[in-house]
């Protein structure tokens, strides 16, 4: 037979053990019941069936597409464009070096080197005993604490090489770790089921929240023309013996106090002081 979703001969897709296929039937119901349109279910029930195998496989594209009535083709155009779905057989961990523009200047860059030395692996590859699969991922909006690793996507915020190579030691070994904020961490079987819509049962799931960091924040209090004290930034690894304390707020040099126009229809943006210029 020919899959039209790949354009080459295939052989068919095994079908899943039957008491597999009717667990996840049962949970495809349920979800596809939250839609006035069966096939806007397509998402949640890709992450459903990397739930089960911990990716998304050609048996998952065709549980898939029998349930709501979509082709292979339709399914596999969908899994194939989204970065969160796997194709391939990973592992308990996805560990993601953000290598974006500010996270790859603070470090990113050296940190996602330094993981691919350390394990043995390249970019979506998957070490051998199947713990960590390491790969470089796109901004995930954590700037302010750049440079920032995620591992099945929870956030680990401010590392070094050092600190991530001990974090990715410490999944290989079985031992706790705890995200900088939010969630607790779990296996990625475990938050695809999340993702795909239901119950997030971790301890701090319900209480785990979002928001600005200093730095975002301090840009906002001086757009408010706040006065805002300048910090100088000293080598990574190197502070001085007044440096502020954990949890103090972190500025940049260049975040030094500048006198900002109000925010009115007559002054839009710009310093004060320049209405005559």
């Amino acid at each position: 037979m020919t899959d039209v979703s790949l354009g080459m001969p295939q052989l068919p897709a095994p079908d899943y053990p039957a008491d597999v296929r009717a667990r996840l039937e049962a949970d495809a119901r349920e979800v596809i019941a939250r839609y006035p349109d069966s096939r806007s279910a397509l998402l949640p029930l890709l992450h459903l069936v990397q739930s089960e195998e911990g990716y998304v496989s050609r048996t998952g594209m065709r549980f898939c597409a029998g349930l709501l009535d979509l082709t292979t083709a339709e399914v596999t155009a969908v899994a194939t464009f989204y970065s969160m779905y796997r194709r391939k057989e990973s592992g308990d961990y996805q560990v993601g070096v953000c290598t974006n523009t500010l996270c790859a200047v603070m470090g990113g860059d050296a940190i996602f080197e330094e993981l691919k030395e350390h394990l043995g692996v390249g970019n979506g590859e998957t070490t051998e005993d199947g713990a960590v699969t390491l790969e470089h991922i796109e901004c995930n909006a954590a700037c302010d604490f750049a440079p920032v690793v995620m591992v099945n996507w929870e956030f680990f915020d401010n590392q070094t090489p050092d600190s991530a190579r001990r974090l990715v030691d410490d999944l290989r070994a079985g031992r706790p770790v705890t995200p900088t904020r939010g969630a607790t961490l779990c296996s990625f079987k475990e938050t695809s089921r999340i993702l795909a819509g239901f119950p997030d049962e971790r301890p701090g799931a319900v209480e785990a929240g979002g928001g600005a960091g200093p730095a975002s924040l301090v840009g906002l209090r001086l757009a408010r023309g706040e006065s805002v004290p300048a910090r100088v930034v000293h080598p990574r690894g190197e502070a001085p013996a007044d440096s502020p304390q954990p949890g103090s707020e972190h500025l940049s040099s260049h975040d030094a106090p500048q006198q900002t126009s109000a925010s009115d229809p007559e002054h839009p943006a710009g310093p004060a002081g320049e209405e005559g210029e």
